[in-house]
Parts: C-alpha cells; sequence; structure tokens
C-alpha cells in the first residue's frame, strides 16, 4: 500500500465515522424535540387545568361570600370583630415593646 493510498484509506474511516456520529446526533436530536413537543403539551394541559382550577376557587369564593351574606352575617361580624379584636392586642404588644 502507498502512502496515498494509506491517507485515502484513514480518510475513509473518518469519513465514515464522521457520518455514523452525525446519524447518532440527528436521532438524538429527534429524540430531543419530541420530548420538547411532549413536555410543550403537557404544560398546556396544566395551564389549562390551572385556569379550570382558579375559575373554581373563584367561583367557591363567591358562593361562600353569597352564604355569608344570606344567613350568617351575623356569625360573619362576630368573627369578624374577633378578628379585629385579636389585631389590636397584637398591635398593643408590639407597641408595647418598641
Amino acid at each position: 500500500m502507498t502512502a496515498n493510498e494509506k491517507t485515502l484509506a484513514t480518510f475513509e474511516t473518518r469519513l465514515r465515522q464522521m457520518i455514523l456520529r452525525f446519524q447518532e446526533l440527528k436521532n438524538e436530536n429527534q429524540e430531543l424535540h419530541a420530548m420538547i413537543q411532549s413536555d410543550e403539551r403537557k404544560m398546556a394541559e396544566l395551564r389549562e387545568k390551572l385556569e379550570q382550577k382558579q375559575n373554581d376557587y373563584d367561583s367557591l369564593k363567591m358562593a361562600k361570600m353569597i352564604e355569608i351574606t344570606d344567613g350568617n352575617l351575623e356569625d360573619a361580624k362576630e368573627r369578624l370583630s374577633k378578628l379585629i379584636r385579636d389585631v389590636n392586642k397584637c398591635i398593643a404588644v408590639l407597641s408595647d415593646e418598641k
């Protein structure tokens, strides 16, 4: 084998290695793109669920407010008054500590 043939054989070997590596990277790239698309679909689904849960929460909060105004107004006033007294006590304690 002459020097040129050896060089050509080495070049062919390296070229085949590069082609194989390119194919591996191409497959890996396709897998990563598939993973990204899957994750994006999952995120979209989770966003929709979050939005639905937020709407459900807002509806429940509104229903609770209506429930309070319908029949438990006195109870709500008492609870609110108690909370205000507790906050005032805390403020007084903190003021004394200064």
